[in-house]
């Protein structure tokens, strides 16, 4: 993406929510490969990604990557903390995990997720999830609070 697509045009940053370092690094590498230069951020778990989404340490407008199962918060008890957080609420994320539990799916679309995908169903490479969410910003326009981030 470049800045002269739009007058209110601001980048994207990708944050990458999960635990396991080999998914974290094929994202990675994929969104690499296919060129996108947005910035990339990661926590391993959803209370590092809270703490560093309430600090302001990441850049708005962001994308969240999140993953379901991971240890001291979980996917879905995110998704609740940053639903219940006012400059946190409209935030896009997408749920990417190895669970295919209807109850885990409904309550992900009930705290508004974008997208549930399943990662066992991209064919063990994330190019398809990088290629959703490449498409996605490209037609959807993020909101930005004009925040000036710290890093």
């Amino acid at each position: 993406m470049n800045a002269h697509q739009h007058p209110s045009y601001h980048e994207a940053t990708i944050f990458i929510v999960d635990d396991d370092d080999i998914d974290a690094m094929t994202l990675t590498r994929s969104l690499k490969k296919m060129k996108i230069l947005n910035p990339v951020c990661r926590a391993r778990d959803g209370q590092e990604a809270l703490e560093l989404l309430t600090s302001g340490r990441i850049a708005a407008p962001f994308i969240i990557l999140l993953d379901l199962n991971m240890p001291r918060m979980g996917g879905i008890e995110f998704l609740k903390a940053i639903r219940a957080d006012p400059d946190l609420t409209g935030t896009v994320v997408f749920m990417l995990t190895t669970s295919k539990s209807d109850e885990d799916i409904s309550a992900a679309y009930r705290d508004h997720v974008a997208g549930y995908i399943y990662k066992q169903e991209i064919d063990g490479s994330f190019m398809d999830v990088v290629r959703l969410i490449e498409h996605y910003w490209k037609i959807v326009e993020l909101p930005y609070d004009g925040r000036v981030i710290s890093k």
